[in-house]
């Protein structure tokens, strides 16, 4: 009988464990007969875009069983909304609307598509409905005679976007009598003050489809909006977010202008078409480059939960038809970035993507978003209104610029009036860009303008930033021991010029303005070359880490040895190897060890240099930051790839580096 009681024990244990292995594999997104003779490098094609859509709505309507269920879903632990039940209302109709992104596209093709035995279509068009019922925990009212912009009006401009597209399944069907009324409420918010960032464009959007039903709007502020988002382009495909530079330039601006150009402005605004239309051209020159050979994108700036979004501008060069775009570039990109998320194992946590970069990750979360907020990813799908023909979806894939990138070398585009510089890494194929921080933490009420979603010294696709720790754990920035005696991270940059492949700042650290330095980053082939010159008037405890590594499959192994003289320290995940080489001013080097710092691993390491720099001390800090990938040993000439910084005066520096001509740094 025991016998009996163990193999039914061990029965129903195997079973649970197939199922679970079984839910685990289902719970990652596969492509299925991948096409490699059109697509060589993803096996994607835009019926696998299609299939994406569809897994990432799967989840989504795991949580629909009715038309009435809202699209609310598990709240993420942590600083994200609702915190409050007057919060809810919002918290679905960031669900409503943001799935709607994936959903619209996919009902344009199929409105008959059925998802959990629920009519898609329908679903949303009751939901819209009930926006617009008293009655409905749903309801929205509308804003109030002096009230200001509002998590609502954002989401509105959301449903604009789907409406404009796709009216033929959203809107028409819709009773007059819940047209009217969405437009009252729709409106209310349109027609109305927003913030001074790609937030106008939801007022734009509202405004734009409502005019396009022939509702009477407020045409003088639509054009206003308009003419100010025009304003906020800086240059090489570039827009200011007032005052930030991260992948809103693309996901809104530069996407918003060209939904709003194809799907109405050509037919209204033809002159305004024409200079959204000049600034998505021009960047092509240089957004591509922001990704890595492997199309990965750059984990950076705020929201970066929105993931796939960032690549919304290339599927939309499609509409343009221009046999000037490499469009087997342009899918390669974006199918990868596809890949690098949706086949993830923690990407998704109860059937819905985390508030996070691969899995959930606490750091990178701002107070604005709730667990709906990440299908603004959907953006990404947006791409399917692109036609079956186009040769956005038959060129055969390619890898562009990284096919001419020569081995042992490095390539920057440096982005003008915005400063952004990307550089490309061909020998580990990766991305990296600099960019704008100058963010007070004391003026920074939501908390993200001066944290590691900007305050970097660079960021870089094959290794994703890791948080700072509250014991002076730090990767590629510095940190300094305040008068507090806490270590404060620097976050006060003053960009100076790019010059002779040198990126020059200054920065100050926040909460003593005497503390004060003059950066040089140098790209390398196989790494970055740090001058820095100290400038403070005081002692100082100061550390500079690397890019750390997160812990993989293996522990990582630290090891040490001298080359030419200086000392080199080298950590190896089984994936990368970072190295380290303080050349000037630094008295110590060590590995620290963190936990719950680092988004792909819960274990990370990262080496740093450290020093209590004294006025009188030399204030010169030179050090090498290399990288290579693990089952390639570095050689000493590799790490050694400078050999010699002299002292020139007045503020100059001579610097030789192997194979390159001098190079001099002007502070």
């Amino acid at each position: 009988m025991n016998k009996v009681k163990i193999s039914l024990l061990i029965f129903v244990f195997s079973v649970s464990l197939f199922s679970q292995q079984k839910e685990n594999t289902a719970s990652v997104f596969e492509i299925k007969n991948p096409n490699y003779a059109i697509s060589p490098y993803t096996g994607m094609t835009k019926q696998h875009w299609r299939d994406a859509a569809l897994y990432l709505l799967d989840g989504a309507f795991s949580y629909i069983h009715t038309l009435d269920d809202p699209m609310k879903f598990p709240k993420q632990e942590g600083k994200s909304y609702p915190k409050e039940e007057s919060q809810v209302p919002t918290e679905k109709l960031e669900g409503l609307c943001r799935t709607l992104f994936i959903a619209s596209p996919l009902l344009k093709e199929n409105p008959s598509l059925v998802i959990n035995n629920i009519k898609v279509g329908d679903y949303y068009r009751y939901q819209i409905g009930k926006l617009t019922d008293p009655a409905s925990p749903s309801y929205i009212a509308p804003r109030s005679q002096n009230g200001g912009p509002s998590q609502k009006l954002v989401e509105f401009g959301a449903l604009a976007v789907s409406l404009l597209t796709n009216p033929e399944v959203l809107w028409k069907p819709l009773p007059k009598n819940q047209k009217d009324a969405l437009a009252k409420i729709m409106l209310s918010y349109g027609d109305g003050p927003t913030v001074d960032s790609n937030w106008k464009f939801f007022n734009i959007f509202v405004l734009s489809f409502f005019k396009e039903q022939g509702y009477t709007v407020n045409e003088k502020l639509l054009v206003e909006y308009l003419e100010k988002s025009l304003k906020n382009y800086t240059g090489n495909g570039w827009y200011n977010d007032s005052p930030a530079y991260d992948y809103y330039s693309m996901w809104a601006f530069q996407m918003y202008g060209t939904i709003w150009s194809e799907f109405f402005g050509k037919a209204h605004y033809p002159e305004i078409v024409a200079k959204f239309t000049r600034n998505f051209n021009d960047l092509k020159d240089n957004y591509p480059n922001l990704f890595s050979k492997n199309g990965e994108m750059i984990m950076w700036g705020r929201s970066i939960s929105y993931r796939t979004g960032a690549i919304v501008p290339f599927p939309l060069m499609g509409f343009q038809n221009d046999p000037n775009t490499n469009y087997g570039w342009m899918r390669r990109i974006s199918s990868g970035v596809i890949k690098q998320f949706l086949t993830h194992p923690d990407f998704m946590k109860d059937n819905v993507p985390t508030l996070g970069f691969y899995g959930a990750f606490e750091p990178s979360v701002q107070v604005y978003s709730c667990r709906g907020s990440v299908y603004w990813m959907g953006k990404a799908f947006l791409g399917l209104l692109v036609p079956d023909d186009n040769p956005f979806w038959n060129a055969k894939e390619n890898n562009g610029d990284w096919d001419i990138f020569k081995k042992d070398k490095v390539y920057n585009k440096y982005q003008g009036d915005s400063h952004i510089l990307i550089t490309d890494y061909p020998n580990i194929g990766a991305s990296e860009v600099r960019a704008w921080c100058n963010e007070k933490v004391k003026n920074d009420w939501q908390k993200f303008r001066s944290t590691e979603n900007y305050n970097k010294l660079s960021y870089n696709s094959a290794f994703p930033w890791q948080a700072d720790g509250e014991n002076g754990e730090v990767a590629m920035n510095y940190v300094i021991k305040n008068k507090n005696g806490a270590w404060e991270a620097f976050r006060l940059y003053t960009f100076k010029k790019f010059e002779n492949g040198i990126y020059y700042r200054d920065v100050v650290l926040e909460t003593d303005e005497n503390i004060q330095f003059n950066l040089a980053d140098i790209p390398l082939a196989n790494g970055i070359l740090r001058v820095d010159k100290n400038n403070s008037d005081k002692t100082i405890a100061m550390r500079l880490g690397h890019y750390a590594l997160p812990e993989l499959d293996k522990e990582i192994v630290t090891s040490t040895k001298k080359v030419n003289g200086f000392d080199v320290t080298i950590i190896d995940n089984g994936k990368y190897q970072l190295a380290m080489i303080p050349i000037l001013g630094w008295e110590k080097t060590e590995v620290v060890k963190a936990k719950g710092l680092h988004p792909e691993s819960n274990e990370s390491s990262v080496i740093d240099v450290r020093s209590t720099s004294a006025p009188k001390k030399s204030n010169i800090y030179a050090t090498l930051m290399l990288w290579k990938q693990s089952n390639k040993k570095f050689t000493n000439k590799e790490l050694s790839p400078v050999s010699k910084i002299m002292d020139l005066g007045d503020g100059t520096f001579s610097v030789t580096i192997e194979g390159e001509p001098e190079k001099k740094i002007q502070f």
